[in-house]
């Protein structure tokens, strides 16, 4: 035991010491270059629309204002409702979606499945050509009346070919035996998928699914196209109409269409409100973002195979 202690506890020589250095340092510069556009928006939000227009942005707040956050919290209940919609679709679309790209993939992975490669070039095929917006929307609205539903902003973030080739190359890295072995066992094709294939692909689920996420999280396009009723935005979608009202009431003001004694164009907060919605909509996806990190270091097959 002392002599396998010894062997652990090798001295690092002056070269190794160094390399670390160099390395650590290196990566907190990267690290505090993306940091710091993020506290420049943490100020912005928090500081005035004059003092922003005459100084631009910085690391600290500028005459400290809460007006934006105002702004964006102004109807409560109508901002809890977006977030509740947004947090639905995106859990259900990425359960949904990370099972049905893993048994996709699963499936094109087979070797012994023969029209394996005619199912692939079908699937790339459609990254490389598509109908275009107005046969998308025909198909959408009249043809599956999906115009102003739920379906309509989860059924298009649903699968994604590239999500699936990150998936299948996952899937084909795992050694036949164990599948072989599992069959052996006695296990079908799904029990093979569920209890063998998903838990060494965790890394990829994780991975995938955090794409799936943020997908759904940031979609504003579908809901601008499809949702009509207000009940039913999601929180980008609603948030994107914020703007563009604050935006819509400037112009009204420079053309005179309002009197400047009711809407002052200085105290509207346009570029504030803008960094504050940046931090309302990014502070769940970064809070999340710790929980699957660790599954991305993490090797596909560690501990399957032992000699």
């Amino acid at each position: 035991m002392k002599s396998v202690k010894r062997l652990g506890k090798i001295k690092k020589g002056p070269d190794v010491i160094a390399l670390n250095i160099i390395g650590y340092l290196f990566c907190g510069l990267i690290a505090l270059f993306c940091l710091v556009p993020f506290l420049m928006i943490l100020s912005g939000s928090f500081s005035s629309e004059a003092a922003i227009i005459k100084n631009g942005f910085s690391l600290l707040p500028q005459d400290f204002s809460l007006e934006a956050y105002k702004t964006v919290f102004r109807e409560p209940m109508t901002v809890m409702r977006a977030y509740v919609n947004t947090i639905g679709l995106t859990i259900a679309g990425t359960a949904a979606g990370l099972i049905l790209q893993t048994m996709t993939a699963y499936v094109l992975a087979r070797k012994d499945f023969e029209w394996r490669n005619y199912f692939s070039f079908f699937f790339y095929f459609t990254t490389l050509f598509s109908g275009g917006l107005v046969p998308y929307y025909i198909l959408m609205s009249n043809t599956l009346n999906l115009k102003d539903s739920y379906l309509a902003l989860l059924l298009p973030l649903l699968f994604s070919v590239y999500n699936l080739l990150i998936m299948k190359s996952y899937i084909m890295a795992i050694p036949e035996s164990l599948v072989d072995a599992a069959k052996i066992d006695g296990c079908g094709e799904v029990r093979t998928l569920f209890k063998v294939v998903i838990p060494l692909i965790k890394p990829a689920l994780a991975t995938v699914g955090l794409f799936i996420a943020l997908a759904y999280w940031n979609d504003w396009y579908n809901a601008m196209l499809y949702i009509k009723t207000g009940s039913k935005y999601p929180l980008q979608y609603f948030l994107y109409q914020q703007v563009n009202n604050i935006e819509a009431y400037k112009k009204l003001i420079a053309n005179n269409a309002v009197s400047s004694s009711i809407i002052n164009a200085m105290s509207l907060p346009t570029q504030t409100l803008k960094m504050a919605l940046t931090i309302v909509v990014t502070g769940p996806i970064i809070l999340a973002y710790p929980l699957v990190q660790k599954y991305f270091v993490q090797g596909i097959t560690i501990g399957a195979v032992k000699g």
